[in-house]
């Protein structure tokens, strides 16, 4: 028997049908507009279209020495132990005058690594595997010779006035990925230094601020947010309760419209109700598998803390986090890498973070979560060629050191700009901080120029009235 083929409904059924699903599309878009209207951190369009679509801060407070990491000079093994004038912004400052300091070569040794054949010290043996997917830029220069300002101005543009950091520009220009999920975390950040400023909004809304999971001098395992499950309470009665709060809240709100900092406050509120059910999982890093907690160097005493916080990025990233900044710090006025007498210190800092640095970029690249994240890493400011006070130690150098990027469109395996032959100033293609945030900014689809913010009668952006985007460093 041949089956009925004619259909069940007829053509102005079929219209009728269709119509109702073009309405329900239509009321769709309007409820996800209205949304975005209502909700600052809903997802937003950039200026351009965009290479990458978060960012991973590894920030090393306190200066990590570019002349004894990925800045090979051997030059300075020529003249160790020479007595030479340094035309240096730090010793101006204390001095008034240029004087002489004594030449002091690398602590460790450097060697080819990868195709490209880019140079690393033995310090970071296993970040220096992976040179084949950074770009070294070796001419940064930024402001501020002492941590305060240049940590200040690394994170808002500024070596002293109140600014937005870059995390908040990054989240008032672009929202969240996820709307159960802060759209800016700043992980075991310090108190010194900038503290909450480094993470902090200034005049944007409140609702850009970052949020701090844990704080430097705190185990990393002990880093996360704190009474987000309520065990009293069923999920219904506890959403039956916030529904309450939420409208006296609102009540409050139509009293004093136009505060922003009353409305942050709701809405942290309610993006904490909806991190309940969603956080948890997240730093919970035992769902990790055995062999991804080793690769990150999780359980070993010397990089267990640094491979906490790599791992937890990477979850965060993963989950639609737009900034996640991993701090490598402590909470004293001359962090980690500060090394004015006792440069053999440097041993100690860059075993704690090389394995989970190197971890984090295989289970990046692993997962295809490498070719859209931008993993950028450095400090305020490198270190000198010479001897501070002729001593075992270097100073603070500003005017040339190395930062590196990987992945996010960011071209792989090569080395942009130079320091001069001792590795104390860039004088190749040089790259000011307000020219790497301009690049990062561009690559996430934002032109650094055009995203601001009117406050005191002025538009203000994260750049100030400077930067350019580094195009040669771009795929």
């Amino acid at each position: 028997m041949v089956p009925n083929l004619r259909p069940s409904i007829d053509r102005r059924q079929a219209l009728q049908t269709v119509a109702c699903g073009f309405g329900h599309l239509a009321l769709a878009g309007l409820a996800q507009q209205a949304s975005a209207a209502t909700n600052p951190l809903s997802p937003k369009l950039g200026h351009h279209a965009a290479r990458a679509k978060r960012v991973i801060f590894l920030f090393m407070a306190g200066g990590v020495s570019q002349i004894d990491s990925f800045d090979y000079k051997p030059t300075l093994d020529k003249h160790d132990g020479q007595m030479r004038e340094f035309d240096d912004a730090r010793t101006l400052a204390k001095t008034g005058k240029i004087v002489q300091h004594r030449v002091m070569k690398s602590l460790w040794k450097f060697r080819q690594h990868g195709e490209s054949g880019r140079w690393a010290s033995e310090l970071f043996p296993h970040t220096a595997e992976h040179v084949d997917d950074m770009c070294f830029i070796h001419s940064m220069h930024t402001e501020g010779v002492a941590h305060g300002p240049a940590t200040l101005f690394l994170h808002t543009g500024s070596t002293n006035f109140i600014r937005p950091s870059m995390g908040a520009w990054i989240s008032y220009g672009l929202g969240t990925e996820s709307q159960n999920l802060p759209g800016f975390v700043s992980i075991c950040p310090a108190i010194a230094n900038g503290g909450p400023r480094n993470f902090g909004t200034a005049f944007l809304p409140p609702v850009y601020q970052g949020t701090a999971i844990g704080r430097a001098g705190i185990p990393a395992a002990e880093a996360r947010v704190k009474y987000l499950s309520n065990e009293r309470l069923s999920s219904a009665e506890q959403r039956e309760r916030f529904d309450l709060l939420q409208a006296l809240n609102a009540e409050q709100i139509a009293r004093h419209a136009g505060d922003t900092e009353m409305q942050a406050v709701l809405d942290s509120f309610e993006l904490g109700f909806r991190m309940q059910n969603h956080a948890p999982t997240i730093f919970d890093l035992s769902q990790e598998s055995k062999e991804t907690q080793t690769l990150y160097g999780i359980g070993d005493k010397t990089t267990d803390d640094f491979g906490r916080q790599c791992l937890m990025a990477r979850r965060l990233a993963e989950s639609g986090v737009r900034y996640i900044q991993v701090n490598y710090s402590d909470n004293s006025a001359n962090p980690a890498w500060d090394q004015h007498s006792n440069m053999p210190k440097h041993a100690d800092h860059a075993k704690a973070v090389d394995l989970p640095i190197a971890g984090l970029l295989t289970d990046l690249k692993q997962r295809g979560l490498l070719e859209d994240t931008i993993v950028w890493w450095g400090g305020e400011f490198g270190r000198t060629p010479y001897a501070e006070k002729n001593g075992t130690g270097r100073d603070h150098n500003p005017g040339g050191f190395t930062s590196w990027l990987a992945g996010g469109g960011v071209k792989p395996g090569i080395a942009y700009g130079e320091t001069d032959e001792f590795g104390h100033h860039a004088v190749q293609d040089k790259v000011h901080m307000h020219d790497l945030h301009a690049t990062i900014l561009h690559q996430l689809g934002l032109n650094h120029e055009r995203l601001t913010y009117n406050f005191a009668g002025r538009n203000f952006r994260l750049t100030d009235v400077a930067g350019r985007v580094v195009e040669d460093i771009l795929v």
